[in-house]
């Protein structure tokens, strides 16, 4: 179940309308905001679904389609068959504004580029 924004639980999003069952990529929170970037300038906004800050700001979390857990393999994120707690964040992209989930594999190749330009801008101090 998907906790509203508004923090009651239920199986809506913020916007009233019903959130399927997905499973969750969490990845560090500069790395997730750099692939939220790649994933909107490469295909647009219909890219990327619905996506998680927490509330300490370390972390991103990405809603991808039931069963992503099972062959999950990205270093440095972790992906859980259960769903985000939405009191424990804030949605930087709601359901219902963003697609129902983002595509693993797109996700993964995003993750990837992220990582590189992390790297490379971090070579360069």
């Amino acid at each position: 179940m998907v906790t509203s924004a508004a923090g009651s639980a239920g199986s809506a999003d913020s916007v009233g309308a019903p959130v399927a069952a997905c499973d969750v990529v969490t990845v560090p929170a500069r790395q997730g905001l750099e692939a939220v970037d790649i994933l909107r300038r490469g295909a647009g906004d219909e890219a990327v679904g619905p996506v998680l800050h927490d509330d300490g700001g370390d972390t991103l979390a990405f809603l991808v389609p039931p069963g992503t857990a099972a062959a999950w393999d990205v270093p440095g994120s972790v992906c859980t068959g259960t769903e985000p707690a939405a009191e424990t964040g804030e949605w930087l992209l709601p359901p219902g504004e963003a697609e129902l989930a983002t595509d693993p594999a797109v996700l993964r190749e995003a993750l990837g580029e992220a990582r590189r330009l992390i790297d490379a801008a971090d070579s360069c101090q």
